[in-house]
């Protein structure tokens, strides 16, 4: 990594070999603060375009860019700079590879490890008269699955529907929602959550 200055501004390069990568930095940052590209845009007063932009390494900022975004979160420039990457994540997963994050009625079983990405990727089975509980949820994200098989009945805001296999669903999950399965059969289902409800 070097710097060098274009038209008065001091711009943040790659070295030759590629080693330092601003954009899989400054997503780690964002991911590690629960914060959406726009959110963080949002914060620190930059347009949405540029921060997706830097993030896919398709633009180097300015140090001043760098740093006025990440003051807006409080993270020191220096430590940005000495942040360790993670090693690459894996792509691929089998079955038995999936991560379990509950079990009994309710099985979620998640894809990779989600604090590493901006998506969360769920395979959920519900057994008949499984419920995500009384309580509706709630939370900063957006959310969407479709069923493989069995019914599901998802409750969102005041609206209720039954889905079959091949139904899908779609929502701002700051709508207080619900997921039950009322079938008789066991329900799958195939869902992602961004950013991720860590």
């Amino acid at each position: 990594m070097h710097a060098t200055d274009n038209a008065g501004e001091t711009a943040i390069q790659n070295d030759a070999e590629g080693e330092f990568d601003v954009g899989d930095r400054l997503r780690l940052v964002r991911l590690s603060h629960g914060l959406s590209q726009r959110a963080l845009a949002m914060k620190a007063g930059v347009t949405h375009s540029l921060v997706s932009l830097i993030e896919k390494n398709k633009v180097s900022p300015s140090v001043a860019s760098l740093k006025k975004i990440l003051e807006a979160i409080n993270y020191p420039l220096t430590d940005f700079f000495a942040l360790t990457l993670p090693p690459v994540d894996q792509i691929f997963y089998r079955a038995d590879e999936l991560t379990p994050l509950s079990k009994g009625p309710l099985t979620l079983l998640q894809v990779g490890d989600a604090k590493s990405h901006s998506v969360q990727i769920f395979h959920e089975f519900y057994e008949p008269g499984a419920d995500t509980g009384e309580t509706m949820l709630a939370h900063e994200a957006e959310e969407g699955g479709v069923v493989v098989a069995g019914e599901l009945e998802v409750t969102v805001g005041s609206q209720t529907r039954i889905l079959k296999r091949g139904d899908a669903y779609l929502f701002n999950s700051r709508l207080p929602h619900r997921y039950r399965n009322v079938g008789t059969e066991r329900c799958e289902v195939v869902s992602a959550v961004t950013p991720p409800y860590l």
